[in-house]
Parts: C-alpha cells; structure tokens; sequence
C-alpha cells in the first residue's frame, strides 16, 4: 500500500507529480478519490459551517481538497505538508485555479511552528494512517499527533478524519484524549469472501 512509504518516496511520488503537472496540467493522484473531498464537503455544509472558518488541512498533498473547499466558497483555507514537492505542486495547482485565499507551509504536524494554531477545522485524509505506520515508534508517533491535533484546533472545533487503516472503534480509542465523536459518515462497503466490510472509515470529533 502506498501509505507504508518512507518519506523520500513520498517526496519522489509528488516529485513525479509535479513534473507531469508541468507537462500536462494535471492535478495527478488524488489519494481517497473525489468521493472523500464530497462526503467532507457535503458535512461542512449540512453543518452550516461558516465559510470564514479556518480550515487547515493535516498532510494536503497536492492541495486539491482546499481548491474544491475553495470553490466551495470557503475563504481561511491553510494546507501543510511536510514534503517540499507536495507543497510545490499544491502552490502550482493554486497558481493555475487562481485560489487567493489558500495558505500552503511546508510544515512537520508532529513538531508545528507557533503560529499554527487556533483553527476551527482541522482534516486529515491519510496522513494519520502514515504516521501509524512509521517503522520508528509508531505508537509514539501517534502520540504526538494527538498532541498536535489538541494543539492547533480551537476548543470545540471539529476534526474530520479519513482512514483506510483503522477501524472506528481503533480511532476513538486513539483520540480519546481530549476529543469526542460526532458522527461517523458513510463510506463505501466492499464484498469480500461473502463479507461486507468498510475499507475507508470517516469520524468527525469534536475538540472538548
């Protein structure tokens, strides 16, 4: 699975991204697929979340899901991601839609500069699951990104997490500290052997 890659694979995937986007104006991979930015879209506005909220998205890659968030007239977008091509290419996507309103940092979640905090809405599409799967201390890898999370997000403010590695009931356990859930969104089930399973899970937390 793509999402066991060390870092310079990561940044060698966005760079051969950034390079067909030269060639042919390509947005490239979306990692979950259009339905993931739809079901997030579609909650933030059920929700009737102001479009003046702060939004940061947790590991935006290419920053698609703040150009579609943007056309969705939301206006305090902020994408970090710790890959300098990621960013590169997100800036170049930004550039071609002409977004004003979306910020774009090369930033570590796990170690986040000072001024990234006091956000309404934080999103992660994956990046969790990366983290998990880092070969060196995963579990505290997690850890501090709990840590992050409770640093960066106001009181009260929501996180929506996509993930194909954890089950519901692996994710609240894994932020129990200081968030509740909200809701739990519907993904695609999948067959297999006669079964039905969930491949992708979908929570929205609240900070306490």
């Amino acid at each position: 699975s793509f999402l066991s890659l060390s870092d310079s694979s990561w940044d060698a995937a966005y760079e051969r991204e950034l390079q067909t986007f030269q060639d042919i104006g390509d947005a490239g991979e979306i990692w979950f697929g259009e339905e993931s930015m739809v079901r997030i879209i579609r909650w933030l506005e059920k929700h009737k979340v102001p479009l003046d909220s702060s939004v940061l998205d947790i590991g935006t890659g290419n920053g698609v899901l703040l150009v579609e968030l943007a056309k969705s007239g939301y206006m305090n977008l902020t994408g970090i991601d710790y890959s300098p091509s990621a960013i590169q290419l997100a800036e170049k996507i930004r550039e071609k839609e002409g977004m004003s309103n979306i910020t774009l940092k090369v930033e570590d979640f796990l170690a986040p500069s000072a001024e990234l905090s006091g956000f309404d809405i934080c999103i992660d599409k994956g990046t969790f699951d990366a983290v998990s799967l880092n070969p060196d201390d995963a579990a505290g890898k997690r850890q501090q990104y709990v840590g992050s999370l409770c640093r960066v997000l106001k009181p009260g403010g929501f996180f929506l997490i996509t993930s194909c590695n954890w089950t519901k009931e692996e994710l609240l356990n894994e932020f129990r500290e200081g968030f509740e859930i909200l809701e739990e969104l519907p993904t695609p089930k999948f067959c297999f052997g006669g079964r039905i399973g969930n491949s992708v899970t979908a929570l929205v937390f609240q900070r306490k």
